[in-house]
């Protein structure tokens, strides 16, 4: 199991983007979070599989509306215990 900590950048607001990356992530069986930063991106932290974390991802740079123009992604410690993917505000 693994856990990344995640930069969002591009058309990541005001598009679902938060909706849609915990509506998958649940489908998935990820847990973590999702949240709007002040400066137009978007953070999260997800955990999971690898295999699953990047469907998740992948399933995002597909979406019609979502556009990523870039992205940070960093390793993180596991979090035991974490039962959900929720959206912070």
């Amino acid at each position: 199991m693994k856990r990344k900590h995640y930069f969002f950048y591009g058309r990541v607001q005001g598009v679902g983007f938060r909706y849609t990356m915990t509506y998958n992530a649940r489908n998935l069986g990820l847990t973590g979070w999702v949240r709007n930063l002040y400066d137009g991106s978007v953070e999260a932290e997800v955990q999971g599989s690898e295999v699953r974390i990047m469907a998740l991802i992948e399933k995002m740079q597909s979406n019609r509306f979502i556009r990523i123009d870039s992205m940070e992604v960093y390793d993180m410690t596991f979090v035991e215990g974490e039962k959900t993917f929720v959206e912070k505000w």
